[in-house]
């Protein structure tokens, strides 16, 4: 066998495990996505549940007034009107029709703002960070809870943009009550727990909150272990 043969031999087997290790490592990463999509829709609706707004219910009772003339506290018909407060309400909670809610379906890696919250919160050096989330998202996909019976989700790409969105309508079915947002997940080395952030409004720039949510393993069945706020508007 000659030298040459022997080098090409040898520079065609180092090529073969160069092209062998980089489908590996793409079928890892496409079982790494599988599994992380997984997670995220067994808890999904559970972190739904925790955090979303409903804009219809989220404004407070009304306050007393304060009669500038008198200098005392004006109750004048403020009986009735928490009485109608507290109807319209229990009105919303009691009523059976699904809740509209607008999802964002892009799933984007974990802001370096939240990142900095996460960091003040807990210590996440038994988390694993997966470089590829800062670049590589997903689209979420909502087929899996057509026929939940509390909420009816929706892609918030069927509506005008939320800030365009009437705040006045109560009716739950021309625009969506709230939005929900969440970033992809990172694990621990086990994949026993999770971190993920996550978002919800009730439309129009009037309000909206941010969240950081643990997620474990219990059982074999995953579930919220602790929800952080992080910020309101």
């Amino acid at each position: 066998m000659s030298i040459r043969f022997m080098k090409l031999s040898k520079f065609i087997f180092i090529i073969f495990l160069s092209l062998f290790g980089c489908k590996q490592k793409e079928i890892e990463k496409v079982d790494e996505l599988r599994f992380e999509k997984n997670v995220l829709k067994n808890v999904f609706v559970e972190i739904v549940d925790s955090i979303y707004m409903d804009r219809r219910i989220i404004l407070p009772p009304p306050p007393t007034r304060f009669n500038s003339e008198t200098n005392r506290v004006d109750t004048t018909g403020h009986h009735a009107e928490l009485k109608e407060y507290w109807r319209y309400r229990d009105s919303i909670k009691n009523d059976k029709t699904r809740i509209l809610l607008g999802v964002y379906a892009d799933v984007e890696k974990i802001s370096s703002f939240e990142t900095e919250m996460i960091d003040r919160q807990i210590n996440i050096s038994a988390y694993t960070y997966d470089i590829s989330k800062e670049t590589d998202s997903y689209k979420f996909n909502l087929k899996a809870f057509e026929n939940n019976k509390k909420f009816n989700f929706q892609n918030t790409l069927k509506y005008p943009h939320e800030k365009n969105w009437n705040l006045n309508d109560t009716s739950n079915l021309r625009f969506p009550v709230g939005t929900i947002s969440v970033s992809r997940i990172q694990f621990n080395k086990t994949k026993t727990r999770g971190i993920l952030s996550a978002g919800a409004s009730c439309g129009g720039g009037r309000c909206g909150r941010g969240f950081i949510i643990i997620i474990e393993n219990k059982s074999g069945k995953w579930k919220i272990a602790e929800v952080i706020p992080t910020w309101e508007s």
